[in-house]
């Protein structure tokens, strides 16, 4: 996709900037890394010529700009798949993803994902980068993602999460019996033997989980956690740390663990929840196009609300 190009002339107010920083004060609306992108990609010319991203403005040049999408969003096929829309409007669309569902393509994964999805439901978003995918989740969490409809509210939610504004918040049943809530601040890098997975280690990038206590059960806990910052299987990982693996996580929850004497309903739906009992309930940020605090939520998954009744079972029983 392309549109016409788009042609200034600088002014000697950007006499000595850099070609990169003043393309980022004269076209706010994109990202700096796009428009490195466009430079190293020949789509910015500077007098009808290219230049690299340190080339020195002298003040009385004519700048062009081609903005086009890049080849690599190029490459994804729109597909007639299913998305679940909480909300939408003309800047963003907040969406609840099932479990089994890739964000985007990856190795192994290159269709049947939500970027093919989204490409579909409203193709205009082939012009935004992923096709307006700001953050992830796990293929087998379900829950809340913003996904930016312009480049404009792309930018803004990038810059809100990197600042740590977009505020997201997960429930989760994990192993064993919690006595309250508290707070992982522990590095999380990629693990050094089994590179699918991560861990807590010295020199990984800063990790910060929240965490509360929602519910205790005879052997496990429902609980509310909120992300500070938003590594790899960051949740996961932490909880893991905490020796309160989620349930059904296939990568970090080790084998199923069954309460003695639990129903055998439950025994049976623990055997069988085959992944991650994790979900994004609740997001809150600051509306791209009006700044107004905003804040989306999505009902727990049906296999997690009956796996929350069926504990909750067992521990009555056991209870009398």
């Amino acid at each position: 996709m392309s549109e016409s190009p788009i042609i200034k002339k600088i002014t000697e107010d950007y006499a000595g900037k850099r070609l990169d920083v003043t393309l980022a004060e004269l076209f706010p609306e994109y990202s700096r890394s796009r428009l490195k992108i466009w430079i190293e990609q020949g789509q910015v010319l500077v007098n009808g010529q290219t230049a690299k991203p340190k080339y020195k403005i002298s003040g009385d040049e004519e700048l062009q700009l081609s903005a086009q999408s890049i080849e690599s969003e190029e490459n994804c096929a729109a597909e007639d798949i299913p998305i679940d829309i909480i909300y939408q409007d003309e800047s963003i669309i907040v969406i609840n993803k099932a479990a089994d569902f890739v964000v985007h393509p990856a190795a192994g994964h290159y269709s049947g994902t939500l970027q093919n999805a989204l490409l579909h439901y409203d193709a205009s978003l082939a012009a935004i980068p992923r096709a307006g995918i700001v953050h992830r989740i796990d293929k087998d969490t379900t829950g809340l993602m913003v996904v930016a409809r312009n480049l404009r509210s792309h930018k803004y939610l990038v810059n809100q999460i990197q600042k740590h504004e977009v505020v997201r918040e997960y429930q989760a049943v994990v192993f064993g019996v919690m006595t309250g809530g508290g707070m992982v601040d522990q590095p999380i890098g990629r693990h050094p033997r089994d590179r699918i997975k991560m861990a807590v280690r010295e020199g990984g990038r800063d990790a910060v989980t929240h965490y509360r206590l929602l519910q205790r059960f005879r052997e496990h806990s429902h609980i509310k956690v909120q992300l500070e910052t938003g590594r790899t299987h960051q949740i996961r990982v932490h909880m893991s740390y905490l020796r309160h693996p989620i349930v059904g996580d296939p990568v970090y929850a080790g084998r199923h663990r069954v309460p003695a004497g639990a129903l055998p309903e439950l025994v049976n739906y623990l055997q069988g929840f085959k992944r991650q009992a994790l979900h994004a309930w609740r997001l809150s940020l600051k509306h791209p196009e009006t700044g107004e605090d905003v804040s989306y939520e999505a009902p727990l998954p049906d296999d997690m609300r009956r796996l929350i009744e069926l504990l909750q079972l067992d521990l009555e029983m056991h209870e009398k």
